[in-house]
């Protein structure tokens, strides 16, 4: 990862924004025009699609708007070191997203706003029993949890594939690309423009559909702008994609946490509840708090040796 610029790509900056923004927004359209919105049959199509529309936005720009001499490295794919340089980093994105939910949840618990059954789960229990016949009302509330939470830790791997679609952009492209503004100012922009690149969706109803659209679009900005925060951290500490890929991921598997540990008859509200909500932003902020009392955050990358007239020349002075 290159730490020689010292100024923005305003070109390739804007040309990413506008990759990214204006294919995935027009890809929402069917959602808006067949009246169903989220609740349409291919809408699940329609955002998984979207979330791959960062990494086209990325490589176009490092390909030929503001090329780059190695096309994988600039965006993270690969990176000096390889594997070897960021293979630890894979525990963190694996279990730190589903550990700081249930850390969320645990606060959300304490303050009132999460009505949680912790050895219960009859908000489990409750939402299957509410379907059709079958083989899952015969089975204990415990071991449909296990069964749960083996789908978020381990089928949560499925969830990485789309995750690195939007990661390879607003971690592999976007932030590197500004941190000619510092990290924090990095960190801040990427959070603001990944929050509002959600914006047809969030209209809908996605994330919090329970609330005016203004607050919506807050609740969501202030989201990614922490969970980015952290997702930086992993990319530039490990200058690889991989781990923050990885753990949005497993971000979006925690999700299902929430019905896990939930009591019966009481609904989770995303505005309150789980890491989308202001509870679970306490956790997100001293997490982040946390890197930088341990000297983790910002970021300090290596000095890199350039090479001139006197390199290797053991400079003398007399007196």
């Amino acid at each position: 990862m290159s730490t020689e610029q010292d100024f923005v790509d305003v070109r390739g900056v804007v040309s990413f924004v506008a990759i990214a923004y204006l294919p995935a927004w027009l890809l929402t359209l069917p959602l808006w025009l067949t009246g169903e919105g989220l609740s349409w049959t291919w809408a699940p199509v329609v955002l998984f699609t979207m979330m791959f529309m960062p990494a086209v936005a990325a490589l176009v720009v490092n390909k030929w708007i503001s090329p780059k001499p190695k096309l994988l490295r600039s965006v993270g794919l690969t990176n000096p070191g390889g594997i070897k340089k960021w293979w630890p980093y894979v525990l963190i994105a694996w279990l730190g997203p589903p550990l700081a939910m249930l850390l969320a949840l645990l606060v959300g618990d304490l303050l009132g706003v999460y009505h949680a059954d912790w050895t219960g789960f009859s908000g489990l229990a409750e939402q299957f029993g509410s379907g059709p016949i079958g083989a899952e009302q015969q089975t204990s509330p415990g071991t449909l949890a296990l069964i749960q939470l083996a789908q978020v830790f381990g089928l949560g791997w499925l969830q990485v594939f789309s995750a690195l679609g939007e990661e390879l952009g607003w971690r592999g492209y976007l932030v590197q690309a500004l941190l000619p503004l510092g990290q924090p100012g990095a960190f801040l922009t990427t959070g603001v423009l990944w929050g509002l690149w959600h914006a047809p969706v969030l209209i809908l109803g996605f994330n919090y559909p329970n609330v005016p659209i203004v607050v919506a679009f807050i609740m969501m900005l202030c989201f990614c702008v922490l969970v980015g925060t952290l997702l930086g951290w992993l990319r530039l500490t490990t200058g690889s994609v991989w781990p923050p890929a990885i753990a949005h991921g497993f971000l979006n598997a925690a999700a299902g946490l929430t019905i896990i540990f939930g009591q019966a008859g009481h609904p989770v509200d995303n505005v309150s509840v789980g890491l989308l909500g202001w509870s679970g932003w306490i956790v997100l902020g001293l997490l982040i708090l946390v890197l930088m009392l341990f000297g983790k955050l910002p970021v300090t990358f290596p000095e890199e040796k350039k090479p001139g007239l006197t390199a290797g020349v053991n400079r003398r002075s007399r007196r």
